[in-house]
């Protein structure tokens, strides 16, 4: 039997896809059933461009219907702050310093859907993510990066 599918998301990003699902069902598909009928209306179908248009723009919009009712059917919530044991986890947030440099940087932990580099979300199956996962406060840990590895050491872990 196949592994189940698993999609880790914190509890907002959870509320997005449903948003984003609600969105696409009570809007967008009512749009995209009402340009069908429009250029159904304008006649010969075998000629109608924007009867064509229409029509893929229905397929583009059931397939991310389909895909995101999977991602929530196989979601599987992240608690933040729920592990009291200090240790990184899907939902912490970390501060690190690269040794080599000594810069500091601040990362949350999400899962793959949710990682945004631009807003320091990174996802648990990064290079960083993965390498600091389970690791506590002054632990030093290398980093396997398609540059080459590096150190960073975990400053605190909230």
């Amino acid at each position: 039997m196949p592994k189940k599918e698993e999609y880790f998301l914190t509890a907002s990003g959870f509320l997005k896809l449903e948003e984003e699902l609600n969105e696409l069902k009570t809007v967008k598909r009512p749009e995209v059933i009402e340009a069908i009928k429009e250029a159904r209306a304008l006649g010969d179908l075998s000629e109608n461009a924007d009867y064509d248009a229409a029509r893929d723009a229905q397929a583009q919009l059931e397939a991310r219907i389909k895909e995101l009712e999977r991602m929530i059917d196989n979601a599987v919530i992240i608690e933040e702050n729920e592990n009291s044991d200090g240790a990184v986890a899907l939902g912490s947030t970390v501060l690190i310093s690269y040794v080599e440099d000594n810069d500091e940087e601040e990362y949350k932990i999400v899962g793959s859907l949710e990682a945004n580099p631009f807003e320091n979300k990174i996802s648990n199956e990064s290079p960083i993510g993965k390498a600091i996962l389970g690791k506590t406060i002054g632990d030093i840990v290398s980093v396997e990066s398609p540059n080459g590895s590096y150190d960073v050491k975990i400053l605190s872990v909230s």
